[in-house]
């Protein structure tokens, strides 16, 4: 292959994988954030329910994550990922069908299931041509937050003229996202390039050593799921109680989905200079403070900054953390990878969960909101223990030498 095709794939690649994200987790995961508000104010569901049916979607994705570790997928990976695509698009249709909560927590519960296929099955086809670039690699995850952006934008816009059509507007909001999530599907199948069967074969194994560095990282890990869900879950109604209005409600998860988008370019600087566990530690950090703004903070600049801060950092804390554990189980990265998918899985289902419970009794996200943010500094204690452990190795490995 020439330089101009290699570079040609790569280019493809990329922003194959950048529509897919947008399409499987901006629309299929995310986009429940800003029509949530809608769904509870015409259908009358309480924060109880609404948090069930994001645990759902969690659930899902959870599930999703472990079926796809394993070996039925070699070979297939890119068929897969398109089929995953495709059904991501057709749920996010059929939501907008029902008025049932039982329903909407199965719907999202196959939704989460489609988006993590459709995230480790095209990610493993994309990275295959970007794992010498950054900047594709960047550009692939970046694909989430424009599809944050985006699917703010869309609701927002339609907010405005749904009056016209005979639907509620959340429904309506299902259906544009569902379009725009199919017409992303079809680029994804037109750009994603082929990759050789007998490239996508692995070796086999080892055993996962569970060092403490590796459980100080898992336990991190699945406390960050835990503090990250509940903002990126309900931030867009917690501005809707705090009647901040129309544009701040679009604009507290745009702003997020734009930071999100450019998170991993921005990072990667200070990712240079303070390593990767450290600049895990500082994004863990810059988390917790943005949760606590937003609730913290006066009128319109809880959602706003607290969904800045959560855009620029839960994508590098995901990617970061999901290095650092191949880093620390270099002989078995797959099951290293799984392992710590199961336990941020079970954080965001919990979170959820508990986020509805209390709201419901407290009549208020401020609880929540300052739990998720305590569950962020205890993962930043462990985390910053991590990052003193391997500095202190790294240290006597120098004197030894």
């Amino acid at each position: 292959m020439s330089t101009l095709q290699s570079r040609r794939s790569l280019v493809l690649a990329a922003i194959a994988g950048a529509l897919a994200m947008a399409s499987a987790l901006g629309f299929g995961r995310f986009s429940f954030t800003p029509i949530l508000p809608g769904m509870m104010a015409d259908l009358g569901l309480s924060a109880g329910d609404a948090g069930l049916i994001a645990s759902g979607n969690f659930a899902g994705y959870l599930v999703g994550a472990v079926l796809a570790g394993h070996g039925f997928a070699s070979g297939r990976e890119r068929g897969l990922a398109i089929l995953s695509l495709l059904a991501n698009a057709i749920l996010l249709a059929v939501m907008a069908l029902s008025n049932d909560v039982d329903v909407f927590v199965l719907i999202r519960f196959l939704s989460g299931v489609a988006s993590a296929f459709s995230l480790i099955f095209t990610s493993s086809v994309v990275l295959s041509y970007a794992a010498g670039s950054e900047h594709a690699q960047s550009t692939h995850f970046g694909g989430v937050g424009f599809g944050i952006a985006l699917s703010s934008l869309l609701v927002f816009m339609i907010g405005q003229v749904h009056g016209l059509f005979n639907l509620a507007g959340w429904r309506l909001d299902w259906l544009v996202g569902a379009v725009v999530s199919l017409a992303a599907t079809l680029a994804v199948a037109a750009m994603l390039p082929r990759v050789d069967k007998s490239d996508a074969k692995q070796p086999a194994e080892g055993k996962l050593i569970w060092t403490r560095k590796f459980l100080l990282l898992l336990a991190s890990y699945g406390l960050f799921g835990f503090g990250y869900v509940i903002t990126a879950t309900f931030i867009v109604t917690m501005a809707r109680m705090a009647h901040t209005g129309a544009v701040i409600e679009f604009l507290s998860w745009f702003l997020a989905g734009l930071a999100a988008a450019i998170a991993l370019f921005v990072w990667h600087p200070l990712m240079m200079r303070f390593d990767l566990v450290g600049a895990y530690c500082v994004a863990l950090l810059v988390e917790a403070i943005g949760v606590f703004c937003s609730v913290a903070l006066p009128g319109v600049a809880a959602p706003l900054i607290g969904g800045v801060a959560l855009g620029a950092t839960f994508m590098t804390i995901t990617a970061y953390g999901l290095r650092l554990g191949r880093v620390l189980a270099p002989k078995s990265p797959r099951k290293a990878l799984s392992m710590m998918t199961a336990m941020f899985g079970v954080g965001q289902i919990i979170g959820p969960l508990v986020a509805g419970a209390v709201a419901q009794r407290s009549g208020s996200f401020t609880l929540p909101s300052l739990i998720a943010a305590s569950m962020l500094l205890v993962s930043l204690v462990l985390a910053a223990s991590l990052w003193a452990s391997m500095r202190k190795a790294k240290s006597q490995a120098i004197t030894n030498v």
